[in-house]
């Protein structure tokens, strides 16, 4: 029996809509490297959702990991929330 699959496109998401500035700017107001959790608290969004974005917005230098499991913004970041 032969079968047929549906291939869907993977979905991109731009990692400046509202999640990814909401959580840039939750980590702006941070002075130390900030995890998952701690910047889904500041921009009070769903962690699951942050930790998803978070690989985006790294992947697309706006934000940095310093250390395993914490994050700082860049100063792409900076710029890109500042305007």
């Amino acid at each position: 029996m032969e079968q047929s699959y549906l291939i869907m496109p993977c979905r991109r998401s731009q990692p400046l809509d509202d999640t990814g500035r909401a959580i840039l700017e939750a980590l702006a107001t941070f002075t130390e490297p900030a995890g998952c959790k701690e910047i889904a608290t500041k921009a009070g969004l769903d962690t699951r959702k942050v930790m998803g974005k978070l690989r985006s917005l790294l992947n697309h230098g706006y934000v940095d990991r310093p250390v395993k499991g914490k994050y700082v913004i860049t100063d792409k970041g900076r710029e890109a929330v500042s305007k």
